[in-house]
């Protein structure tokens, strides 16, 4: 039976059906999958309510909220059962699935927050307030823990003690950054991993930075880089954050070489190689076998080529998901010129499995630890408001540099 549709004012009153409307193909992406996910009753879009809440929402919140939505629509309709509205015992099971297949608590924290984001936006009960529900995500986080991974820590000097006296050792930011070439990809890598580790950028905000975001500071061969946004900004209130002179020239140096005037900063550099080529004089026409393919180049001569390199840089910014395989990049790149003596090949293989975009805020967080900056002037740094986050960060540090590791120093 086709699916009707009746206007309602402000609202588009869509029957259950998995026929795709005609009608309704208008609709805003986030309203049109409400609008085909599987639904036991005559469902009521509030168009307004939904486009009122993309624009009160970040982009990223909106991708997250039809992922998740996505993914609860097809496990509803692999195993029969209705997703909207959702029943109290129909979450059960889909966040007990997920969680069979490895989801971590936090990760379904986000699910039922989904679920329950649509059910308030299509004005329908929310299943998620139920006490099952409740009862159920208690007694997951229990059984396995609410600790989440931590990206493995990109510092300055790497695992010291004493950021300023001691000499680099193991995995750090100063060997890459003197491992980068002086071609564009190296002079970009540069500039964006200085960027990265003075800021404590999220990936999201970094590869926002324009070249009109940096401005002036009271010291001269340093600047202040403008946040006009973040994560924990989403109403635009802005931020600023503080660039080392290192972090000046490394993005003087790419400026100068990107021909980059304005707009981002960080963009793609697209990398073509041509081999070396010889002459060649040609042949005539009559002189080609039957028995090779045809084609008319053969007859013309060629001159000598010699090797060459051309890059091509983009007009748009970097993704936010390209950060964290550039990282990687540089630490192969670095250890395979020398820049990492102290790591063996197996050292780098497993320390590559928990860098991520997120290592430089990590690591900037620990070294202002470590360098004795208090825990309000890290929050303030990295631009938290809460300091759970921060303080997760130093747990391991604080451990090895608490009272216990003092004293077990003293008498080892």
């Amino acid at each position: 039976m086709a699916a009707e549709t009746v206007q309602e004012g402000p609202k588009t009153a869509v029957a259950a059906s998995e026929a795709h409307l005609p009608a309704v193909r208008a609709l805003d992406d986030l309203a049109w999958m409400v609008v085909q996910m599987r639904a036991g009753e005559r469902i009521a879009v509030n168009e307004a309510l939904i486009a009122a809440y993309q624009g009160a929402s970040s982009a990223h919140s909106i991708r997250a909220l039809k992922s998740d939505l996505e993914a609860f629509d097809l496990w509803c309709r692999r195993t029969n059962r209705i997703a909207l509205p959702a029943t109290p015992e129909t979450v059960v099971a889909y966040l007990d699935d997920r969680a069979g297949k490895g989801a971590k608590p936090a990760s379904l924290g986000r699910y039922r927050a989904s679920i329950a984001k649509i059910h308030h936006l299509l004005d329908l009960k929310d299943p998620t307030q139920a006490e099952l529900v409740k009862l159920r995500l208690r007694a997951i986080r229990r059984e396995n823990g609410v600790a989440q991974a931590q990206a493995r820590p990109l510092r300055f000097k790497g695992p010291v003690r004493d950021v300023e006296r001691d000499q680099p050792r193991g995995l750090n930011v100063r060997a890459l950054l003197e491992a980068c070439g002086d071609d564009l990809t190296g002079l970009r890598d540069r500039a964006l991993l200085s960027t990265a580790y003075d800021t404590g950028l999220r990936a999201s905000e970094l590869v926002a930075v324009c070249v009109e975001h940096i401005v002036e500071a009271l010291d001269p061969e340093a600047r202040l880089l403008e946040i006009p946004r973040s994560k924990a900004d989403q109403e635009g209130e802005g931020a600023t954050a503080f660039l080392s002179p290192r972090s000046v020239r490394a993005i003087a140096a790419w400026r100068a070489a990107s021909g980059i005037a304005k707009g981002p900063l960080f963009r793609r550099v697209q990398v073509r190689r041509y081999k070396a080529r010889k002459a060649m004089p040609g042949r005539k026409i009559e002189s080609i076998s039957s028995r090779e393919r045809w084609d008319l180049r053969k007859t013309l001569p060629r001159g000598a080529m010699a090797a060459r390199v051309e890059y091509d840089v983009g007009e748009g910014a970097l993704h936010p998901g390209s950060i964290g395989p550039i990282w990687h990049a540089m630490i192969r790149k670095a250890f395979e010129r020398g820049a990492l003596m102290d790591l063996t090949i197996d050292d780098i293989v497993r320390l590559l499995k928990g860098i991520s975009a997120h290592s430089t805020r990590v690591g900037l967080t620990q070294d202002m630890f470590v360098s004795g900056e208090d825990l309000a002037g890290i929050m303030d740094a990295g631009r938290w408001k809460s300091p759970r986050m921060p303080l997760s960060y130093n747990r391991n540090l604080a451990a090895e540099q608490g009272a216990a590791g003092r004293l077990m120093r003293k008498l080892s």
